[in-house]
């Protein structure tokens, strides 16, 4: 295992490293009782979302480890979930089914970039300070919608957006869970979100806001009202809706990932001086697989969750780090039982709290150089308010060559950039 996971080329051994694995697990926990709850908004069965987020996070995490050797977790995104529910099913009225299929899709088009090298070759060609604000715009987009969950903010016809009633239990019950949450994270409490929100459960079902599960531990719940639906309506892709929302998958979780991923890398330290991840492309055909694999048995896009960030913090390093997840992952199928009583409310602070945690990386842009940092502003503000991942990261990366020519930086724009450019005013004159 030393040889294979290169222990001692990367500065760490066994024992840390499955420390770390068990960090990251408690720390991400949250997405086996979040993303049944999100992805039943759109009229998806939760017990058999259960069972396929549990397997796929199982499937992606063991490619993470013995294929690329990152301490990296993969599970349903939780910005792309939400853009499956609330922008494809719920605004667009399109059915979960054909949303799933264009996850699917989505998926293959991926693993054949993946396998070409051309999706590695993007996020590499990416300027670092937009990387900075894809991850940060996608965690403002993730708080909003924990926000609005919650009952905390609402919709206002005169500003738009507006201070929800406080008073109401969903929303007092959300705010403690928050409160939980923060305090216990800037404690150095590991597991923090999956504990807050167990705790914050067990409050609910006293004060009675929350019904009392009936058991704990309970049957696996079948897939079958999800599993390979997506070969049932591959014919019903073919009109322009799923070709745009095919699209837009492709677009939302080509730069969701690439964010994710950088933010990741970066705080293990494994970027490297010419601003690239050593063995991204295994990186990105471990999260292709995964994507692949979750669609058919019933979930949304996967992606590199930021969330491992406290097992890396942890020491971990290779990707025996992703095998403890997967491991710790598979017997958490047999707690099923608890997604019935866990609502909205106790989900909400999650969401925020990793918005917050995503949100810091735009701390590394360069705020100073305004060819830098209008671009990336745009990127970061475009998402929350388009309520769209894909419309803030094609507005930053159109304005973005246009400040470098502007101040004279055409040798700094990678060629990749200039096709991105085009293809984004296609995006927005035709998509």
């Amino acid at each position: 295992m030393n040889a294979f996971f290169k222990f001692n080329e990367r500065g760490t051994n066994l024992k840390q490293e499955t420390l770390a694995g068990v960090t990251t697990f408690l720390a991400m926990a949250y997405i086996m009782i979040v993303n049944p709850i999100v992805l039943s908004d759109a009229g998806m069965d939760k017990g058999a979302v259960f069972t396929a987020t549990g397997l796929t996070i199982v499937f992606g995490c063991l490619l993470m480890g013995i294929l690329a050797n990152f301490p990296i977790g993969v599970a349903p995104s939780m910005g792309l979930n939400s853009f499956f529910t609330y922008s494809v099913v719920i605004n667009l009225g399109i059915p979960w089914e054909n949303a799933l299929t264009g996850v699917f899709i989505a998926a293959i088009l991926f693993l054949i970039l993946s396998l070409l090298k051309i999706r590695e070759k993007i996020v590499n060609a990416i300027p670092q300070d937009l990387k900075f604000a894809v991850s940060g715009g996608i965690g403002f987009f993730i708080a909003l919608i924990g926000l609005k969950s919650a009952g905390i903010i609402k919709a206002n016809e005169s500003t738009l957006v507006t201070l929800g009633d406080l008073t109401k239990p969903n929303a007092l019950l959300a705010i403690l869970g928050f409160i939980l949450i923060v305090l216990m994270m800037v404690r150095g409490f590991r597991g923090a979100i999956f504990f807050g929100i167990i705790i914050t459960t067990i409050v609910g079902i006293l004060t009675g806001v929350i019904d009392a599960p009936k058991q704990i531990i309970g049957a696996v719940p079948s897939m079958a009202p999800t599993f390979g639906v997506v070969f049932d309506h591959i014919p019903d892709i073919f009109s322009k809706d799923m070709l745009t929302v095919i699209f837009t998958f492709l677009f939302v979780a080509f730069f969701d990932t690439a964010g994710t991923l950088i933010a990741i890398a970066s705080k293990a330290g494994l970027v490297n001086k010419n601003n690239e991840i050593p063995n991204a492309g295994r990186v990105l055909l471990s999260d292709s697989l995964a994507s692949t694999f979750g669609s058919i048995t019933g979930t949304s896009t996967t992606a590199s969750f930021i969330e491992s960030t406290a097992g890396i913090a942890a020491g971990g390093r290779t990707g025996f780090t992703a095998i403890v997840i997967a491991i710790l992952f598979a017997l958490s199928l047999l707690f099923s039982p608890l997604i019935a009583v866990v609502t909205s409310a106790v989900t909400a602070p999650a969401l925020i709290i990793v918005g917050s945690l995503m949100a810091a990386q735009i701390k590394e842009i360069r705020w100073d150089e305004l060819h830098y940092a209008i671009p990336a502003f745009i990127t970061i503000i475009m998402m929350p308010l388009t309520y769209s991942v894909a419309n803030g990261v094609a507005l930053g990366l159109i304005i973005y060559p246009l400040t470098m020519l502007a101040v004279k930086k055409h040798k700094d724009i990678h060629p990749i950039m200039y096709v991105l450019f085009v293809i984004f005013i296609l995006y927005f004159a035709f998509v």
